[in-house]
């Protein structure tokens, strides 16, 4: 970020190439207004910016007397020291696109939000854990870890008894893990907690006189849903004999009563407001046909206004298999959003995953002159408006379906030199420009897409054309 506090006593010195000279003018011109700063804009002898280097800016600038900083494009990468060997200004540098140059000089991400605080507890469960071996058994517990578990909970099979349960659970908890047991067989249970087991998954009234024989935590779940009323003689015979436990008023599915789940966790947290709750979110994500993240948000949201310190999750179908990473994240969202009194709104974009926050465009007629302007024969990406646009030295092609733009480009002269490696780098940046436009995403070429906290970072892949005709194989 550039010093804002002092911008009013700054002499700018603004670097840029050929094609982007007119735009950055009309950005810098209203930044100076409402900033206070002088300015001055060179531009180097090369059509775009993004492909100087460090060492051909040193080689080629010049910077006025008056400048007491630079800006240089965010393309040229981190290895400013060339540079700044030639000038006493202070070489700053800037964004890759000149449309953020307002945010970069505005300070408004000066830091992120500190979201390392949470207190909302996860407990994973490793569904039908009796029939994995005790190493997948042990891969899947660390990696759910990895994710963010605080508890691995591992679900039973109803109506056959797990054997070796004692010693999956002494494994686990060997390595460091906390361990959960799902079980309503008072045998396989007994035997989870003399292993160490910290956690019985769950109890109601029918089976709450065990208790007293695991010496372990418990869940109290009520005998219906709808009967609370039965939360209360556990709640005094574990309060006798001095058990820890939670209470979990059961989250049902939408169609099966979500809205008086919802309304009866309220209900228990108002009536017991001292005792620690769960909420079983598994029960929404993975019995609801959406991507999981927004739902994982919005129920960590409620946990955290009503102070339901733990949630039980699970990622079996497709669609909820990063749960546990995004409750994780969720989880530090809300906590953040709720001690500050603020929507979770501009803290993290990291379950932003679908489409992106924003979209920056340019304006047709500037794609229109870089056609016009450009002598290199290397290809341009763009997706904009339903639009992919392909542009060269005297081409500039446009088609929302990009089989149909790739053909039109072979029927080109320019695309005598498309070889199959160009092919198929055209073809991945045109399926990425495609995806973009389908999904409301920013597209830029050579860069990936983003998906959130899923997004995986690309090399740089971008080939150029050699201006010279292939010669005939024969």
């Amino acid at each position: 970020m550039f010093p804002i506090a002092e911008a009013a006593s700054h002499h700018v010195h603004f670097v840029t190439g050929k094609l982007a000279a007119k735009a950055l003018r009309h950005v810098v011109e209203e930044m100076a207004k409402k900033l206070g700063f002088s300015y001055s804009i060179e531009v180097l002898p090369i059509t775009v910016a993004a492909l100087m280097t460090p060492r051909w800016v040193a080689k080629h600038l010049r910077v006025p007397p008056a400048a007491t900083d630079v800006v240089i494009p965010g393309f040229v990468g981190t290895d400013l020291e060339t540079i700044q060997a030639t000038t006493i200004a202070k070489v700053h540098l800037g964004p890759k696109d000149l449309r953020d140059l307002p945010e970069f000089f505005s300070g408004k991400k000066i830091s992120p939000p500190d979201l390392a605080a949470h207190r909302i507890e996860i407990l994973a469960e490793i569904n039908h854990a009796p029939r994995l071996s005790l190493d997948r058994l042990l891969e899947i517990a660390l990696e759910y870890q990895r994710a963010g578990a605080d508890v691995i909970d591992l679900g039973c099979d109803p109506g056959q008894r797990w054997a070796d349960v004692e010693t999956a659970v002494r494994e686990l908890v060997a390595v460091g893990l906390r361990v959960s047991i799902d079980s309503f067989d008072p045998e396989e249970v007994a035997a989870a907690c003399r292993a160490g087991a910290s956690l019985v998954l769950s109890v109601n009234c029918h089976n709450v006189h065990l208790v007293t024989e695991w010496s372990t935590e418990v869940v109290v779940i009520p005998e219906t849903p709808s009967n609370l009323a039965s939360l209360e003689p556990c709640i005094e015979l574990l309060d006798k004999h001095r058990i820890p436990f939670r209470l979990d008023p059961i989250l049902e599915p939408i169609g099966l009563g979500l809205a008086d789940s919802l309304v009866r966790y309220h209900h228990v947290r108002r009536t017991y407001p001292e005792i620690p709750m769960m909420m079983g979110i598994g029960n929404l994500t993975e019995l609801t046909d959406v991507d999981s993240a927004g739902i994982n948000l919005l129920l960590l949201g409620i946990c955290a206004e009503l102070r339901i310190g733990s949630v039980l999750t699970t990622q079996v179908i497709p669609w909820a298999q990063t749960s546990i990473a995004e409750c994780d994240l969720a989880r530090r969202i809300v906590h953040y959003a709720v001690e500050n009194s603020i929507p979770p709104k501009r803290v993290s974009e990291s379950l932003v995953m679908l489409r992106d926050p924003k979209l920056r465009t340019f304006p047709l007629e500037t794609l229109q002159r870089l056609a016009a302007t450009i002598r290199d024969p290397n290809y341009r990406l763009y997706a904009q408006e339903g639009q992919i646009h392909l542009i060269s030295a005297g081409l500039h092609l446009q088609d929302a379906d990009p089989f149909r733009l790739f053909g039109e480009l072979m029927q080109r002269e320019q695309s005598a030199n498309v070889d199959p490696s160009h092919a198929f780098y055209l073809g991945f940046e045109m399926a990425k420009a495609m995806l973009a436009l389908q999904l409301g995403k920013q597209y830029e070429q050579d860069r990936e897409l983003q998906w959130g906290f899923l997004t995986r970072q690309e090399s740089h892949h971008r080939l150029k054309r050699d201006r010279r005709k292939p010669k005939n194989p024969e």
